[in-house]
């Protein structure tokens, strides 16, 4: 176990003790954060830059931290995972990694439970559209819900340092592999890749959707997306929004039947205390 998992497993037992929970960020001590003196340069730090190096045998064997067993991947493959990043901070700067490096907070490095070490990543804020590639050089995070803790420097490019989380896609990278030939495309930052905007009904499938809401500025209408996804973190169905009638409005799907969709519609409801509008197309 690594003097990060253990400092991990120390804190969650304390925690426990005293009836609390940890903090929304990667940190599991509140004394976690940004560093004092960080970089002026943030937004200009580039992505960590894919190639092939050899895997790290030690790193990569199973192993187990709060009772629950993980078994990294041993080759450099496809994998996917959508959910909770996180990210981690001064606490463990300069610490060891589970790769033997050192962890340097301002580096665009990241903690997987799983992903071989070292390995490239690509990891996109569902919420904003940006995009980053970071390498994985450790593990965790050791929490329930957490798929990735980001450094510092990658959390910040992503726009999530403040909230502490954001909802992401990770996707692995194999140096050399055909998808790896073309460049990525240029998104924006309304715009996350994963969840389309439809410009026009036409664009939109046809199926059942659920209307969240209709604004008469676009501005409105995407912050409101921006704000249901942060507090549905359970949501990965596309938000859409539909300008029509002089009006943006929110549509989420499509679904298969009135009946699935009303099984959303309902969580949606008790969760955010908005009765959806069901949008047959």
């Amino acid at each position: 176990m690594t003097r990060r998992a253990a400092i991990a497993l120390l804190a969650a037992l304390v925690l426990a003790a005293c009836g609390t929970t940890p903090p929304r960020g990667g940190a599991y001590y509140k004394d976690d954060g940004p560093g004092a003196n960080p970089p002026p340069n943030l937004e200009q730090i580039a992505d960590a830059q894919p190639r092939i190096e050899p895997l790290k045998r030690a790193a990569n064997r199973p192993y187990e931290v709060f009772g629950k067993r993980y078994v990294p991947l041993t080759s450099l493959q496809s994998f996917h995972q959508r959910g909770i990043a996180s990210w981690y901070g001064r606490r463990f700067n300069g610490q060891p990694t589970s790769s033997g490096e050192r962890y340097d907070m301002y580096a665009m490095t990241a903690a997987h439970t799983v992903l071989p070490i070292p390995s490239y990543a690509r990891v996109t804020n569902l919420a904003n559209g940006r995009s980053v590639v970071v390498r994985i050089n450790d593990r965790g995070p050791f929490h329930s819900g957490r798929i990735i803790d980001l450094s510092y420097a990658a959390a910040h490019k992503l726009g999530y340092v403040a909230a502490g989380s954001a909802r992401v896609e990770v996707d692995s990278i194999v140096p050399g592999a055909r998808t790896e030939t073309a460049a990525p495309q240029p998104v924006a930052a309304s715009a996350p890749a994963a969840r389309p905007i439809a410009p026009q009904a036409a664009a939109e499938p046809s199926g059942v959707y659920l209307q969240l809401g209709a604004f008469s500025a676009r501005e409105k209408a995407e912050s409101f997306r921006v704000q249901v996804y942060r507090e549905l973190v359970w949501l990965s169905d596309v938000i859409h929004v539909l300008a029509s009638g002089g009006l943006y409005k929110l549509h989420l799907g499509p679904y298969q039947s009135q009946e699935q969709a009303r099984a959303v519609a309902q969580r949606i409801e008790t969760e955010l205390n908005l009765k959806p509008v069901f949008v047959v197309r």
